[in-house]
């Protein structure tokens, strides 16, 4: 499956969205295949869209019932201009961990999405970086100051670059893979090695566009490697340390889903169902009670290092446990020794 973004030639339409059916491609209405493929999308919107002529499928304007084939390209225009290239500055709080005039590292909270795209055009951390910081170079997805970024729902450090020159470093060093990223992860089960390494091609999944898949032949999606060392046991749920090798999109999230072992409360990858434990009603209350306390993906990026484009020096930053994180870590210690007094 393949996404694109871009500006159509016609003057009065503008593409939104454009995906290639995969060769593997089930017969499936349109409606419900932009509906698997596009967030936040509803099945009235796709099929009043398609009514004003808007979903394409070969370049040939298509009715909402009509059948996705294999390899189809099947297109979304609107008569405006996607409003994430519409980038603007807002004066919203940034957690600060360190800055100069070349860049700039910030602490993520979770629920705040990096950059404007489709549902999320306001309230970036972008909209903050762009009110905070004047002239921003932009990356070749013309997105400013970022050299990397981490999930909506991921906490934690991330670097900024304030000039074109950090821009060019910093991406270097990405591409290098000689920055320092380390992460802490809660997930579901007990992993028996102490430490280990998931390796596996990493790309866009062919059923459901929101996820990510791992295909270990390596016949499609990128090279990713996640190492992992186990911290603490808790009955049900380990907490472990992640040092990205490379860093694709959901990087850990599939990784660690594919060796069994998926983050817990992940909705996305169904870390938010209980998928270790006993049947009884008071373990299910308690897992519940976990959810309510950490209503996201137990992931946060705690170490970030990097070479200071200017001074050369390399710069490490770490950043606490959030407070969701380390509460619902508390309450899996406490049921561990209560289950190791119960024995």
């Amino acid at each position: 499956m393949q996404e694109e973004n871009i500006e159509v030639e016609n003057d009065e339409l503008y593409e939104h969205y454009r995906f290639t059916a995969s060769e593997g491609q089930e017969p499936l209405r349109v409606d419900k295949f932009l509906m698997n493929f596009v967030e936040n999308a509803t099945r009235n919107k796709v099929q009043q869209a398609a009514k004003a002529g808007n979903v394409l499928v070969n370049d040939v304007a298509v009715k909402s019932n009509y059948k996705v084939k294999p390899k189809d390209i099947v297109r979304v225009v609107l008569a405006h201009p996607p409003a994430e290239n519409l980038l603007v500055a807002e004066d919203i709080p940034l957690e600060i961990v360190y800055e100069d005039d070349t860049v700039i590292v910030v602490n993520k909270p979770a629920g705040m999405v990096v950059h404007p795209g489709h549902g999320n055009y306001s309230g970036t951390l972008v909209n903050g970086l762009i009110h905070h910081i004047e002239n921003l170079p932009t990356n070749s997805n013309e997105r400013p100051g970022l050299v990397h970024r981490i999930d909506k729902d991921t906490s934690g450090l991330l670097v900024v670059a304030k000039t074109e020159f950090a821009m060019a470093h910093l991406s270097k060093q990405f591409f290098d893979r000689t920055t320092e990223r380390l992460y802490y992860a809660l997930v579901w089960g007990n992993i028996e090695e102490n430490e280990g390494v998931i390796e596996g091609n990493i790309g866009r999944s062919l059923k459901n566009r929101l996820q990510m898949d791992v295909f270990p032949e390596g016949d499609f999606g990128k090279h990713a490697v996640t190492h992992f060392k186990v911290l603490e046991r808790l009955t049900y749920v380990t907490l472990v340390q992640c040092k990205l090798e490379t860093g694709r999109t959901h990087q850990i999230r599939a990784h660690f889903k594919h060796i069994g072992h998926t983050l817990f409360n992940d909705e996305r990858y169904g870390g938010d169902d209980i998928l270790k434990g006993t049947t009884f009603t008071k373990y299910k209350q308690f897992v519940q009670n976990c959810f309510k306390t950490l209503p996201r993906q137990a992931l946060h990026a705690k170490t970030l290092g990097f070479t200071h484009p200017v001074t050369g020096e390399f710069m490490r930053f770490n950043s606490e446990i959030p407070e969701d994180i380390a509460a619902c870590l508390e309450k899996w210690r406490t049921y561990t020794i209560n289950s190791k007094d119960e024995v």
